[in-house]
C-alpha cells in the first residue's frame, strides 16, 4: 500500500521530532543512574566525576525554597554536534537548554572530568564557558520554576527574572565583570548580557525583600 504524500509527510514529521521528546532515541553511547537523576554522554562517562558534578548541583538548587528535593532529571550530555544540534534546534549557540513537557536537560559541548560546558560560538572575542554543574542546576532551576509557579510562569513573567534567578541559584554567570565592563565601555551588546542583568536584578531584590522568592516572581 502505497502511502500519500500528507501522510508520508507526517510519518518523516513525526520520526524526526520523535528525539526531542525522547532525545534518548538518539542512542546516547553511554548511560548512567546517578542518585534521582538518569545520564545519556556521548563521551564515556566517570561515576566518581559524574556523582561530584551532580552532588554540586544538589548543594546549588538546595537553596532554593522551590526546589523539591531529590530533583530527578533525564540529562544529556552532548559534544556539541549533530546531537545538539538536533537537540538545541534554534537554541544551539547556549550552554544548555530544557524540554518543559518532561524537564529533560540537554547540555551542549561538555566534560565532566573538568565540571565545564562550552559554548559553541565565539561573541566579540568572548569565549564564555561555565560549569557543568552550575548549568545543569540553571536547567533543573527552569523545571522548579515551571512546578512551583505553572508552566506559564516563563511567558507571563520577565525574562530577566525568569534567567536570573536561575543564574543566582546556579552562583555565576557566562560573562565576568570584566566582560561587561569591556562590553559597555565598547558600547558592544552580547547575548549573554540579559542573563547577568537578570541574576544582578535577582541579587538586589531578594537582598532587599528579605529572601521571598515568591514575592520576587509575583512583583515581576
Amino acid at each position: 500500500m502505497r502511502l500519500s504524500r500528507g501522510l508520508l509527510a507526517s510519518v518523516v514529521a513525526i520520526a524526526a521530532s520523535a528525539p526531542i521528546m525522547a532525545p534518548q532515541l538518539l542512542a546516547f553511547p553511554y548511560h548512567a543512574h546517578i542518585g534521582a537523576s538518569e545520564v545519556w554522554s556521548e563521551a564515556p562517562l566517570e561515576p566518581v566525576a559524574l556523582a561530584r558534578v551532580l552532588t554540586r548541583r544538589d548543594v546549588l538548587i538546595a537553596t532554593s525554597p522551590l526546589a523539591r528535593l531529590p530533583e530527578s532529571r533525564h540529562i544529556f550530555l552532548t559534544r556539541g554536534g549533530w546531537r545538539w544540534l538536533w537537540l538545541a534546534n534554534f537554541n544551539h549557540d547556549g550552554f544548555g537548554l530544557t524540554r518543559a513537557p518532561n524537564e529533560a536537560v540537554i547540555i551542549n559541548r561538555s566534560n565532566v572530568a573538568t565540571d565545564r560546558v562550552y559554548a559553541s560560538t565565539t561573541y566579540g572575542g568572548i569565549r564564555t564557558s561555565r560549569t557543568l554543574s552550575g548549568v545543569i542546576a540553571h536547567e533543573t532551576c527552569h523545571g522548579m520554576e515551571r512546578h512551583y509557579f505553572g508552566v506559564a510562569i516563563q511567558f507571563t513573567i520577565s525574562q530577566q527574572v525568569f534567567e536570573g534567578y536561575c543564574d543566582f541559584v546556579a552562583q555565576e554567570s557566562s560573562l565576568t565583570d570584566g566582560d561587561v565592563a569591556k562590553l559597555r565601555a565598547e558600547h558592544r551588546d552580547h547575548p549573554a548580557l540579559p542573563y547577568y542583568e537578570g541574576r544582578r536584578r535577582v541579587a538586589k531584590a531578594l537582598a532587599a525583600n528579605g529572601n521571598n522568592v515568591t514575592g520576587l516572581f509575583e512583583a515581576n
